[in-house]
């Protein structure tokens, strides 16, 4: 049974930072690309960054382009979102998604991905 679990989520003041990790398991994601979305209640799941399988393409939402920095782990089967200078408008609902295909390019589109983690809560105060 393949599973994505995220964590690190939590609530943090304006301007802080938060580190989410999103561990794979059941199977290896280490030739497939992976991404980070969010979600809000009342709106579309959103694209947030998104990783090739060698790391070397990510790809950014504009809105958070130069804040948050999205990164890979192969040898432990690990995905990371790096998030700083946070800000209200950042406050959702992460989930951490991964590609069925090998060697397939990065997406920003929720159906092109086929595994998914259950989400971790991101607060933002002002």
């Amino acid at each position: 049974q393949v599973q994505l679990v995220e964590s690190g989520g939590g609530l943090v003041q304006a301007g802080g930072s938060l580190r989410l990790s999103c561990a794979a398991s059941g199977r290896t994601f280490s030739r497939n690309a992976m991404g980070w979305f969010r979600q809000v209640p009342g709106k579309e799941r959103e694209f947030v960054a998104a990783i090739s399988w060698t790391g070397t393409n990510t790809p950014y939402a504009d809105s958070v382009k130069g804040r948050f920095t999205i990164s890979r782990d192969n040898a432990k089967n690990t995905m990371y979102l790096q998030m700083n200078s946070l800000k209200p408008e950042d406050t959702a609902v992460y989930y951490c998604a991964g590609r069925a295909d090998p060697y397939g390019a990065t997406s920003s589109l929720p159906r092109e991905y086929d595994y998914w983690g259950q989400g971790t809560q991101v607060t933002v105060s002002s």
